[in-house]
């Protein structure tokens, strides 16, 4: 550490020297290029000021104890008051280029804000909120590009009395993360605009609503596709024309087979009525011409698909009941069908395949170790992940980690959504409509629903080796609108989902969606 007045006395001789001055030191400023005491290890519990790093502001509130992540310690902080502290680290003497911090936290949540930094690096500060996360430890990741040959490592909290996170066990390294996948599922769209749907921009123009989707980020829309639904949306003839609107915005697509005439999840995995009666061999050819039909026709008019998941959720398998997972070998063969459509349209196109449950770590395990032991193709995997069914962050973390690992495979967030508020704006109850079905740190308020989409975001971007490709929101489109209700074959059904849409039942968009702006 410097000694404030010797370091004073040596900066006014080049400056009576007549030498410019750029910046003066930070008296705290480490005179090292790798981080000092990044596992809290070198005190024990009780230390006030961990070595190597520096505090500021509510001193008291930062401090090293037991309970580590990897090791027997970790940092935390906490006040029985209202605090603001920052604990950190700055570097020097280092390369300039692309750098990563990792970190290992926990929050009990209720913080102003509270995240890991990287600033005074020569470019714009990167910050990564720490998640609510009671008992499992959530792995983050800080990208930064270095111009100034040092960089401050922070963590810092703005807390109300009472509330506490942990960080351990951080790393900073060369390399880079990001998010390729910024997505929504706007399947509702075209039906929704039919029916008068409105959408309007935060500050209340009326414009199109894929333009305000890709004027906050959004660079991926998902379109579902069902042979021949009753009401005549989500066909081909309807995902063509979507398909056209959807490039000319400059947007990727990604085209979800559901193999139906309406929804296909694990509870409901109909056959097509055209399908019916065929056989199992008639079905793999099924697959194969639906598919290649679809896909071909899109390539045809200059919108190939970017991405095709085949199946929607199939954690029990899809054409039931000779798709079942009960016969998986049967399952394998109708999904190489779609599969090998896929690639005979366009060989660029990336194959996913989706379960939904996205926290559960044995059954995910189990589908893919099956799928790849009966010769399953595929070149990526999308988890659906609501929080309020699907359990907590940390096994929603540990499942997606485990399949990029385990299957050498990119992974993202094929679904994900969460109630901006309780109520309905129409007729029909909503499917998260109490607080006692929430995420417990996430209110039902637009605030909580843009903290969710966040974290979300936060741990797909920290998924190892690069492998985290980003996240599609549910349904950002699906406001109530009479008309456009959740059933195909009842044009009087209601929406149960628009308390979790993008925009808010005054048609404006909501703060969430800045989220697409992620890096």
């Amino acid at each position: 550490m410097f000694h404030p007045r010797r370091t004073l006395r040596a900066l006014l001789l080049p400056l009576a020297a007549g030498l410019a001055l750029t910046a003066l030191p930070a008296q705290t400023a480490q005179a090292a290029s790798t981080l000092a005491n990044a596992g809290f290890e070198t005190d024990g519990a009780g230390a006030a000021v961990p070595s190597g790093w520096s505090e500021s502001g509510s001193t008291g509130a930062s401090y090293v104890e037991a309970g580590g992540h990897g090791g027997s310690y970790r940092l935390s902080h906490y006040s029985a008051s209202a605090y603001k502290v920052e604990t950190y680290q700055t570097l020097t003497g280092l390369t300039n280029g692309s750098y990563k911090l990792t970190a290992w936290v926990r929050s009990g949540g209720g913080q102003n804000s509270a995240y890991l930094a990287l600033k005074n690096c020569g470019g714009t500060e990167q910050r990564t909120d720490l998640p609510v996360s009671t008992s499992g430890w959530i792995h983050l990741v800080v990208p930064v590009s270095v111009t100034g040959n040092q960089c401050t490592i922070s963590v810092y909290s703005d807390a109300n009395a009472g509330n506490w996170i942990n960080v351990d066990d951080l790393t900073f390294t060369s390399g880079t993360t990001g998010l390729s996948v910024k997505g929504s599922d706007i399947s509702s769209l075209a039906k929704s605009e039919a029916y008068g749907g409105v959408y309007k921009t935060g500050s209340g123009t009326t414009g199109d609503a894929l333009a305000i989707l890709k004027s906050a980020g959004m660079n991926y829309a998902r379109l579902k596709v069902w042979v021949n639904p009753a009401d005549g949306y989500n066909n081909k003839a309807r995902v063509l024309a979507m398909a056209k609107r959807i490039k000319a915005q400059g947007m990727k697509l990604l085209v979800d087979f559901h193999y139906s005439d309406t929804w296909a999840d694990p509870g409901t995995q109909t056959k097509p009525a055209a399908w019916a009666g065929h056989s199992y061999s008639q079905l793999k050819t099924d697959v194969y011409n639906h598919t290649y039909d679809v896909l071909n026709a899109l390539k045809a008019q200059g919108t190939t698909a970017d991405m095709v998941q085949i199946g929607n959720e199939i954690n029990g398998g899809m054409l039931w009941s000779e798709g079942s997972t009960d016969n998986f070998a049967q399952l394998a063969g109708l999904l190489n069908s779609g599969y090998d459509a896929a690639k005979a349209v366009s060989s660029s196109t990336v194959v996913a395949l989706h379960l939904a449950k996205g926290g559960d770590l044995t059954g995910t395990r189990w589908w893919f170790d099956t799928a790849l032991a009966n010769g399953v193709k595929f070149d990526a995997i999308g988890l659906s992940y609501y929080g309020y069914w699907h359990g907590s962050l940390y096994d929603f973390q540990t499942t997606l980690d485990d399949a990029a690992s385990r299957y050498g495979k990119p992974v993202f967030v094929a679904e994900t959504a969460y109630p901006f508020r309780l109520d309905s704006d129409d007729a029909l109850v909503n499917q998260i409509d109490t607080t006692a079905e929430l995420v417990s740190g996430y209110p039902a308020t637009t605030t909580g629903q843009s903290n969710w989409l966040r974290d979300v975001m936060n741990i797909v971007e920290a998924v190892p080796n690069g492998r985290g490709l980003g996240v599609f929101y549910w349904e950002a489109t699906w406001t109530a609108v009479t008309g456009n209700g959740w059933d195909p074959t009842d044009a009087s059904s209601g929406n149960g989902w628009e308390n979790q849409a993008l925009f808010g039942f005054d048609d404006k968009a909501l703060p969430a969606m800045s989220l697409f702006g992620h890096r």
